[in-house]
């Protein structure tokens, strides 16, 4: 778990453009990636039920989330 959030925030330390929108959705990527990250880690270790679910429900989501900043960023500005 430490690994994956150490990863996450320096994946996070993106070059800010100044473009809100853009440097909004360039660091919310890494930021997904490392919920995803931990919540794979819950699932390989993690027992309690109430969790486990979380775990899954945050993956699905985060996912979903990932590829809709990814559309916003390949849109043209």
């Amino acid at each position: 778990m430490i690994a994956a959030n150490e990863k996450m925030h320096r994946d996070m330390a993106i070059a800010f453009t100044g473009d809100a929108d853009r440097d909004f959705a360039a660091s919310m990527i890494p930021h997904h990636e490392g919920a995803i990250a931990m919540a794979r880690v819950q699932l390989a270790h993690g027992r309690d039920p109430a969790m486990r679910r979380l775990a899954e429900a945050v993956i699905r989501e985060q996912e979903r989330e990932i590829a809709e900043l990814r559309a916003f960023l390949a849109r043209p500005r």
